[in-house]
């Protein structure tokens, strides 16, 4: 395997588009309480996600909103309920999005008819979850999902779970310091997990049986927050949201840093996801979406 030679690559990104002035709400919410030290937010952009059709879906995470961003940059909430929305995946069959909510735990919406999200896995044997953060689906309809919390290095109890399109609920990990988004290999036997409070990206490969071990730190960081949102590429490329260091590192197949894309606005990049040759990435400070070219980068 080759090693990656010199120092990372730094990629400039421009701005795709941002919450309108219409859409903001400038108040001090329970979420705010909790995460932001009471301060006042007008919103909180997490979990971008792309339908067949090129529209851009993200949550609104203080407000319990989902926007629907069009191709020609039209911004809509098409969701509003009593909830923390987190992350977003596009369900399988095209027509739905599925929602990690801390609030109300996992949670379906119909594109076509629904405003009002339902309930897709609310409770685990009737106990609500600690606060699921991010999801993500596998090619045979497998659901993998974060269960954050308020977990960190002093409570490294924050799980991660695999749901099957059979409705078994399988927990791969339970000792987890806070973790957040998660990605897949592109052969799908290994699951990448972003502990926020380790500020580290964990390995965990994927067994035939359907369980996991041998679970290591594939790459460590530092900062005063940690791995967010991730993505991967079909070169296996792994693509990393950090939401205090202003910018997406960019993985090699070795864990090494291989590229930075850095953010033209604030410093709290928390999710990404990879379109074409380029990517789209929600800086939520102030309440954009950026976007970078991906044509120049290394090989993994």
């Amino acid at each position: 395997m080759m090693m990656h030679d010199g120092p990372p690559l730094r990629v400039e990104t421009r701005l795709f588009s941002e919450v309108p002035p219409e859409l903001r709400r400038p108040e001090v919410t329970d979420w705010s309480r909790a995460n932001k030290k009471g301060a006042v937010v007008d919103c909180f952009l997490e979990g971008p996600c792309l339908d067949a059709a090129g529209n851009l879906y993200l949550v609104d995470v203080p407000f319990g909103r989902i926007f629907r961003v069009t191709p020609a940059k039209h911004w809509s909430v098409i969701a509003e309920y009593d909830g923390e929305p987190n992350g977003l995946a596009l369900h399988p069959d095209g027509d739905r999005l599925v929602i990690a909510d801390y609030k109300q735990g996992i949670l379906s919406l119909d594109l076509n008819s629904g405003s009002v999200p339902k309930p897709f896995l609310p409770r685990r044997n009737s106990e609500r979850f600690k606060g699921p953060n991010d999801l993500v689906f596998a090619r045979n309809g497998d659901l993998y999902f974060t269960d954050q919390g308020q977990t960190g290095l002093h409570d490294p109890t924050g799980r991660v779970f695999r749901l099957t399109p059979h409705g078994r609920l399988e927990c791969l990990l339970s000792n987890g310091p806070s973790p957040n988004g998660l990605t897949l290999s592109p052969d799908e036997d290994v699951l990448f997990v972003a502990m926020t409070r380790d500020n580290a990206i964990w390995r965990l490969p994927l067994l035939a049986d359907g369980s996991t071990t041998k679970v290591g730190r594939f790459a460590s960081f530092h900062g005063v927050s940690g791995p967010d949102g991730m993505a991967m590429d079909g070169q296996g490329r792994l693509f990393m949201a950090h939401a205090s260091l202003g910018c997406v590192f960019v993985l090699s197949l070795q864990g090494e840093v291989i590229a930075r894309l850095t953010s033209c606005r604030g410093h709290t990049v928390t999710n990404i996801a990879i379109v074409g040759d380029g990517a789209l990435i929600t800086e939520s400070q102030t309440g954009s979406v950026l976007e970078a070219d991906l044509t120049g980068l290394p090989s993994p």
